[in-house]
């Protein structure tokens, strides 16, 4: 069978590559065909795009590359038509999937959405096109649900794979000597997770990286991406003592004390793996200005979202400042009861995640759905 898969973002290409690798196990046949990532490319297929073209956030970044977004659409829609793909499997990222969603119903391809756009956040609008163009939606937060009950939908929960990838992490990818291959001393670690865009990295790691002459008993440690040089980062953090580890965000983070994580899949990551953290997120002032105005939810961290209160602090806009920043990591480094309060609840929230085997599960209901199984 033939899947065209659609991943915009670092978080998309690796649940679609634990979903491409289970869908390998049930089916011989499978060929693949993606926009993606590097985790992507590991299972094997053709890549049309790589993610580090198709990261845009926010109103105003939108807005200057729109002509790249409108050749990327209409790139996509004649390589869909050339390739003829059995499904098209889009994984989040839904200012371009659901147009995408759209082309392809329109041209009778079964269209299957995992990972659902967070419209319960925002845009709630939205869910009326879903209904139209989206013929499976299988979703991965426990609330999501309910959520499309309410509009009349039903869709499919399938557990949140980050769970399976952190297990299989847990269990087979430790290495003793991370902090020797990486240059790194006995000193205790705080994490920065600034976010794999550019944008993202220009306006969160200055700020992270300010905090690192306060805490000098501590070593300061940027988890980077490959997406980008390092030379990009030391741009950033230069003048400061901050250290850089690339491509092993999992393999820091169990090494940490604590983290400071740029709104996103990586504030539940943290959680997962038991590190005490601060969520950050500043946009640019018209974005802020405009998602202000639209978003429908009390916090912007999962991890808050999930366990239905504040867990952990969120640092928005305006409180996104070396001072604040240093009061709350003051207290995650000090306050032991306070950081037992915090682990108890991921133990919360990690049973409301619904286990392991959420990517089998979804590569189950994606496989049964198309072969009528």
């Amino acid at each position: 069978m033939k899947y065209y898969i659609i991943a915009g973002e670092a978080s998309g290409d690796l649940h679609a590559s634990n979903l491409m690798k289970e869908l390998k196990a049930l089916d011989q046949d499978a060929r693949f065909r993606f926009w993606g990532g590097d985790r992507m490319l590991a299972q094997g297929g053709e890549i049309v795009k790589h993610i580090r073209e198709m990261s845009f956030m926010g109103f105003w970044e939108v807005m200057l590359n729109l002509r790249t977004i409108l050749k990327s659409l209409e790139m996509c829609r004649k390589d869909i038509l050339l390739w003829k793909p059995d499904a098209l499997i889009l994984v989040d990222y839904p200012g371009f999937n659901l147009r995408m969603a759209t082309f392809a119903k329109a041209h009778g391809i079964r269209v299957i959405y995992y990972i659902s756009p967070q419209i319960w956040a925002w845009k709630q609008s939205r869910i009326k096109r879903i209904k139209q163009v989206v013929d499976k939606m299988l979703v991965i937060l426990p609330f999501e649900q309910a959520f499309y009950r309410r509009f009349g939908m039903e869709v499919d929960f399938t557990g949140h794979p980050l769970v399976d990838a952190l297990e299989e992490f847990k269990s087979t990818s430790l290495l003793p000597d991370f902090l020797q291959k990486n240059g790194l001393n006995e000193v205790p670690i705080v994490a920065l997770l600034p976010g794999s865009r550019k944008v993202e990295l220009a306006s969160n790691l200055r700020t992270m990286a300010s905090l690192a002459k306060h805490f000098p008993e501590f070593q300061f440690v940027v988890a980077a991406v490959r997406s980008y040089p390092e030379s990009y980062y030391q741009k950033i953090i230069k003048g400061s003592s901050v250290k850089i580890v690339t491509g092993q965000t999992y393999h820091l983070l169990s090494h940490s004390r604590a983290a400071l994580v740029a709104s996103g899949t990586a504030t539940l990551e943290a959680a997962l793996l038991g590190v005490p953290q601060i969520v950050c997120y500043r946009a640019g002032k018209i974005s802020y200005f405009i998602v202000k105005q639209l978003v429908k939810v009390k916090f912007i961290s999962l991890v808050n979202l999930i366990a239905d209160r504040q867990l952990v602090q969120e640092m928005i806009q305006h409180r996104f400042n070396s001072a604040n920043l240093k009061n709350e990591l003051s207290r995650l480094l000090q306050d032991i009861d306070y950081v037992k309060e915090i682990r108890e609840g991921y133990q919360q929230m990690y049973m409301k995640l619904g286990g392991s085997g959420a990517s089998r599960k979804a590569a189950n209901i994606v496989h049964s759905y198309l072969t009528g199984n």
